[in-house]
């Protein structure tokens, strides 16, 4: 049997079985707008922290290929939420290589303009451990991970923080870096990516190519789209298509 997304709708994989033995060709089956697994052990200590308004970019062989801004949401694996999901459309074709994930923290700031806000809370709180200081700026639970990252000891008081360390702060709050491991199963993902070749079928009445009388619609077929209800208009659109014809 096929992999297949989504098996609590009652979704099997048969269709593809059935294709096959028709002699229909299935483009590969990937996961799509899936949650990602991160190797970075930190993540578990965030599990269940949302983020709004950040941004979400992927590199490979450092070439951005995606960015968006929206939200997302740490789990015991790695990353989820709108941004992600939407992120994992476009970077499931290059599974294979070295995908690195960043997180802007502030995305409505530049560097320059978040050293300004850091510094004003540092004047604010020049006697505090640094790690007591970045509650106007960051959720609790983040606070001691930006510190590792950035290499600043959190036991500091702000009044020893050097101009270097806090230039490292401000480089991890706009390039979080995240080192993609895997996509979850693609029985976990809302779609899939792949299915059923469409140069096999009639885009005018959804009937097969090969064989007269056999229709295809929705998930089955290698069509797939981003969150916004894309993808049940492609299943409601097919499906009325291959109904009125067959």
């Amino acid at each position: 049997m096929e992999k297949f997304s989504y098996p609590v709708t009652g979704s099997t994989g048969d269709g593809y079985i059935f294709a096959k033995k028709f002699g229909h060709s299935i483009v590969d089956i990937k996961p799509a707008l899936v949650p990602c697994e991160i190797k970075e052990s930190w993540v578990k200590d965030l599990q269940g922290l949302t983020l709004k308004n950040v941004t979400v970019s992927a590199y490979i062989r450092n070439k951005k290929v995606f960015e968006e801004f929206g939200e997302m949401i740490f789990t015991h694996f790695g990353i989820s939420g709108p941004v992600v999901l939407t992120m994992s459309n476009f970077i499931n074709k290059y599974m294979k290589e070295n995908i690195k994930i960043y997180i802007d923290l502030k995305p409505a700031l530049t560097n320059e303009k978040l050293d300004a806000r850091i510094l004003r809370d540092f004047e604010k709180y020049q006697n505090k451990h640094i790690k007591n200081a970045l509650n106007e700026l960051l959720p609790n639970r983040m606070i001691p991970i930006a510190l590792k990252i950035s290499n600043i000891n959190e036991e500091k008081t702000i009044n020893q923080i050097t101009k270097d360390e806090r230039i490292r702060l401000v480089n991890t709050l706009k390039k979080l870096p995240l080192s993609f491991v895997r996509f979850r199963p693609v029985e976990e993902a809302i779609i899939t990516s792949g299915g059923i070749s469409t140069i096999e079928i009639n885009p005018s009445t959804m009937e097969s190519k090969k064989i007269n009388g056999l229709y295809f619609a929705g998930e089955v077929i290698d069509v797939d789209a981003l969150t916004g209800g894309y993808n049940l208009q492609i299943a409601y659109s097919t499906g009325f298509l291959a109904g009125m014809n067959c």
